[in-house]
């Protein structure tokens, strides 16, 4: 058994997090910090620096509790940052990106920038489940079909806006990804947008589509996959690398969430599901900001008292993370319990939310 300091919540023991932090798992990435006596530096529990022992280390809750320690934040993993945010090194380049969506970066042009192909390489893998040139080229092809679906551009048009000198190359590729060739495509259902959006409680995966947005989830959350899945039957389409109002509006919603400014949201979004879904999902929307109630009464005020199970499933379904607050169901004797995106950032969001909508001090 470990013996070390914590501040942490009662929610993980010593064991646990010195587990995650030996073996870097980003799961465990916003519950605790570790300082290093050692060192005296602190660092996520993502850290790739080599691990201390157990008993040369410290865990905090907060990146705060670790500086009033006296550490000092790892230059390795900067601890300071929201987790995913971009490496300054990088922030130049996704800006290029983002203004010039069409461009064909190559490897030469990435070096004339000064930064190192297989290190871009390497956060893109990491953070997007792909290479930067397998992202550039799907955004391309998720451009090129909306313009082809919408009627706006045929073939020819969409492959030259896009970047595409080979019409036949151009025509392989959008078959590839999309299943049908892009002659096909005027009938077939745009893609899904996907993205990141940074939050306190670690990266949060957003899709949509031009009319609502229709998945928020916890980028750790072990779901997350089987969720992908039903949204992309449900729309029949693919999904693709990008951004669109929506996305944007729900990024801004969700900082002032977090900084306690909203306490519900305007952004669109569909949940299409079965009727006792729907019914769950509904009854979860209307619970009051700062407020919870029990599974038990949840299934009493959608008229099945005795499916609290059914009740508890349906909350494990939803999509919907922070926008429909499955967060602020818990058991009728208080305690917490099922939620995917974990117990602790369960704690966090119903804390977060009774402090905020406590009357400011006069």
């Amino acid at each position: 058994m470990l013996f070390m300091k914590t501040t942490t919540l009662n929610l993980l023991s010593p064991d646990t997090m010195y587990r995650a932090l030996c073996d870097r798992d980003s799961e465990y990435e916003g519950q605790f910090f570790v300082g290093v006596k050692t060192t005296g530096i602190f660092c996520r529990p993502t850290c790739p620096a080599r691990k201390p022992k157990a008993d040369n280390v410290d865990f905090y809750r907060t990146a705060l509790d670790a500086l009033s320690a006296g550490f000092r934040p790892c230059k390795r993993c900067h601890p300071l940052e929201v987790f995913g945010v971009a490496p300054e090194w990088l922030r130049d380049l996704l800006e290029q990106v983002e203004s010039e969506p069409n461009r064909r970066w190559t490897d030469t042009e990435l070096r004339t920038c000064n930064i190192e192909p297989s290190r871009v390489r390497r956060w893109f893998k990491q953070h997007h489940g792909m290479t930067f040139h397998a992202y550039l080229r799907t955004r391309r092809l998720a451009n090129a079909m909306g313009q082809i679906s919408t009627g706006n551009s045929d073939t020819i048009g969409a492959a030259l806006a896009n970047g595409y000198e080979s019409i036949s190359g151009f025509r392989e590729a959008f078959k590839n990804w999309f299943g049908q060739p892009p002659t096909k495509s005027r009938f077939a259902a745009q893609p899904i947008l996907m993205n990141r959006i940074l939050t306190p409680l670690g990266p949060m995966v957003v899709a949509a589509t031009d009319a609502n947005i229709c998945l928020l989830e916890f980028a750790d959350r072990r779901m997350l996959e089987t969720q992908l899945t039903r949204v992309q039957k449900i729309y029949q389409t693919v999904f693709a690398p990008g951004t669109n109002d929506l996305i944007s509006q729900l990024e801004l919603e969700l900082k002032e969430y977090f900084a306690g400014d909203r306490t519900g949201f305007s952004v669109s979004y569909s949940a299409p599901g079965s009727e006792f879904q729907t019914r769950v999902w509904d009854r979860l929307s209307k619970i009051p900001y700062g407020e919870t109630i029990s599974y038990a009464q949840l299934a009493s005020e959608i008229g099945r008292p005795a499916a609290q199970r059914a009740v508890g499933r349906a909350n494990g379904d939803n999509r919907f993370a922070i926008l429909i607050p499955c967060h602020r169901v818990i058991r009728s004797d208080g305690t917490l319990s099922g939620y995917g995106g974990g117990l602790w950032r369960k704690q966090w969001l119903l804390n977060h939310e009774l402090e905020s909508s406590k009357p400011a001090a006069a």
